[in-house]
């Protein structure tokens, strides 16, 4: 995939992930959720922009009643990552009237962003959280959060397509990771 950003940047991607493999790993993880989550009352909390496919793919194989919000956080600029300067949006109260909280992730690299939202919703009081990552960067990942459900591991090199984008050029929104 060609991506051409201006006259002069011309960047290529090569496909990791077809839609097929990534929809036949969502609908693992969803059987997985539904024998581990059953019969208990959960929010699914979608992390924005890049978890917005995955999360969507991911609650349509769910089988119990179960709600979905979002919030919202960043932490890239083009390819790059600007650290702790996340900027963090709205994070309803609401959705915390229940306890049990499943935070949908596109990716997990160093997991700053993740240990910003599993704070959150410490100081919050949520008695239980469960995490599900679409991409996992093993070789990025500093901190010592448990993820629950991993879609797939891949190596530590920057990725675009299903939902992640680049320097917020949503028009990557393929069906496949590349």
């Amino acid at each position: 995939m060609l991506h051409e950003r201006n006259p002069h940047t011309l960047i290529k991607f090569r496909e990791l992930l077809t839609g097929k493999v990534i929809q036949k790993r969502i609908e693992e993880l969803a059987r997985q959720i539904n024998n581990d989550l059953t019969g208990k009352e959960v929010v699914f909390l979608g992390i924005l922009n890049g978890a917005f496919l995955f999360a969507a793919d991911l609650i349509r194989h769910i089988d119990f009643p179960a709600r979905i919000s979002f919030v919202k956080l960043a932490s890239y600029q083009g390819t790059s990552f600007f650290g702790n300067n996340k900027r963090a949006y709205r994070l309803e109260l609401r959705i915390l009237k229940t306890k049990r909280l499943f935070v949908v992730e596109d990716i997990v690299d160093t997991g700053n962003t993740l240990e910003r939202i599993v704070d959150e919703l410490a100081i919050r009081k949520a008695s239980e959280i469960k995490i599900a990552a679409m991409l996992f960067k093993p070789a990025a990942y500093t901190k010592s959060i448990p993820l629950d459900y991993i879609g797939f591991e891949i190596p530590n090199d920057f990725v675009v397509g299903y939902g992640l984008d680049y320097d917020g050029f949503d028009e990557i929104c393929h069906r496949s990771i590349h």
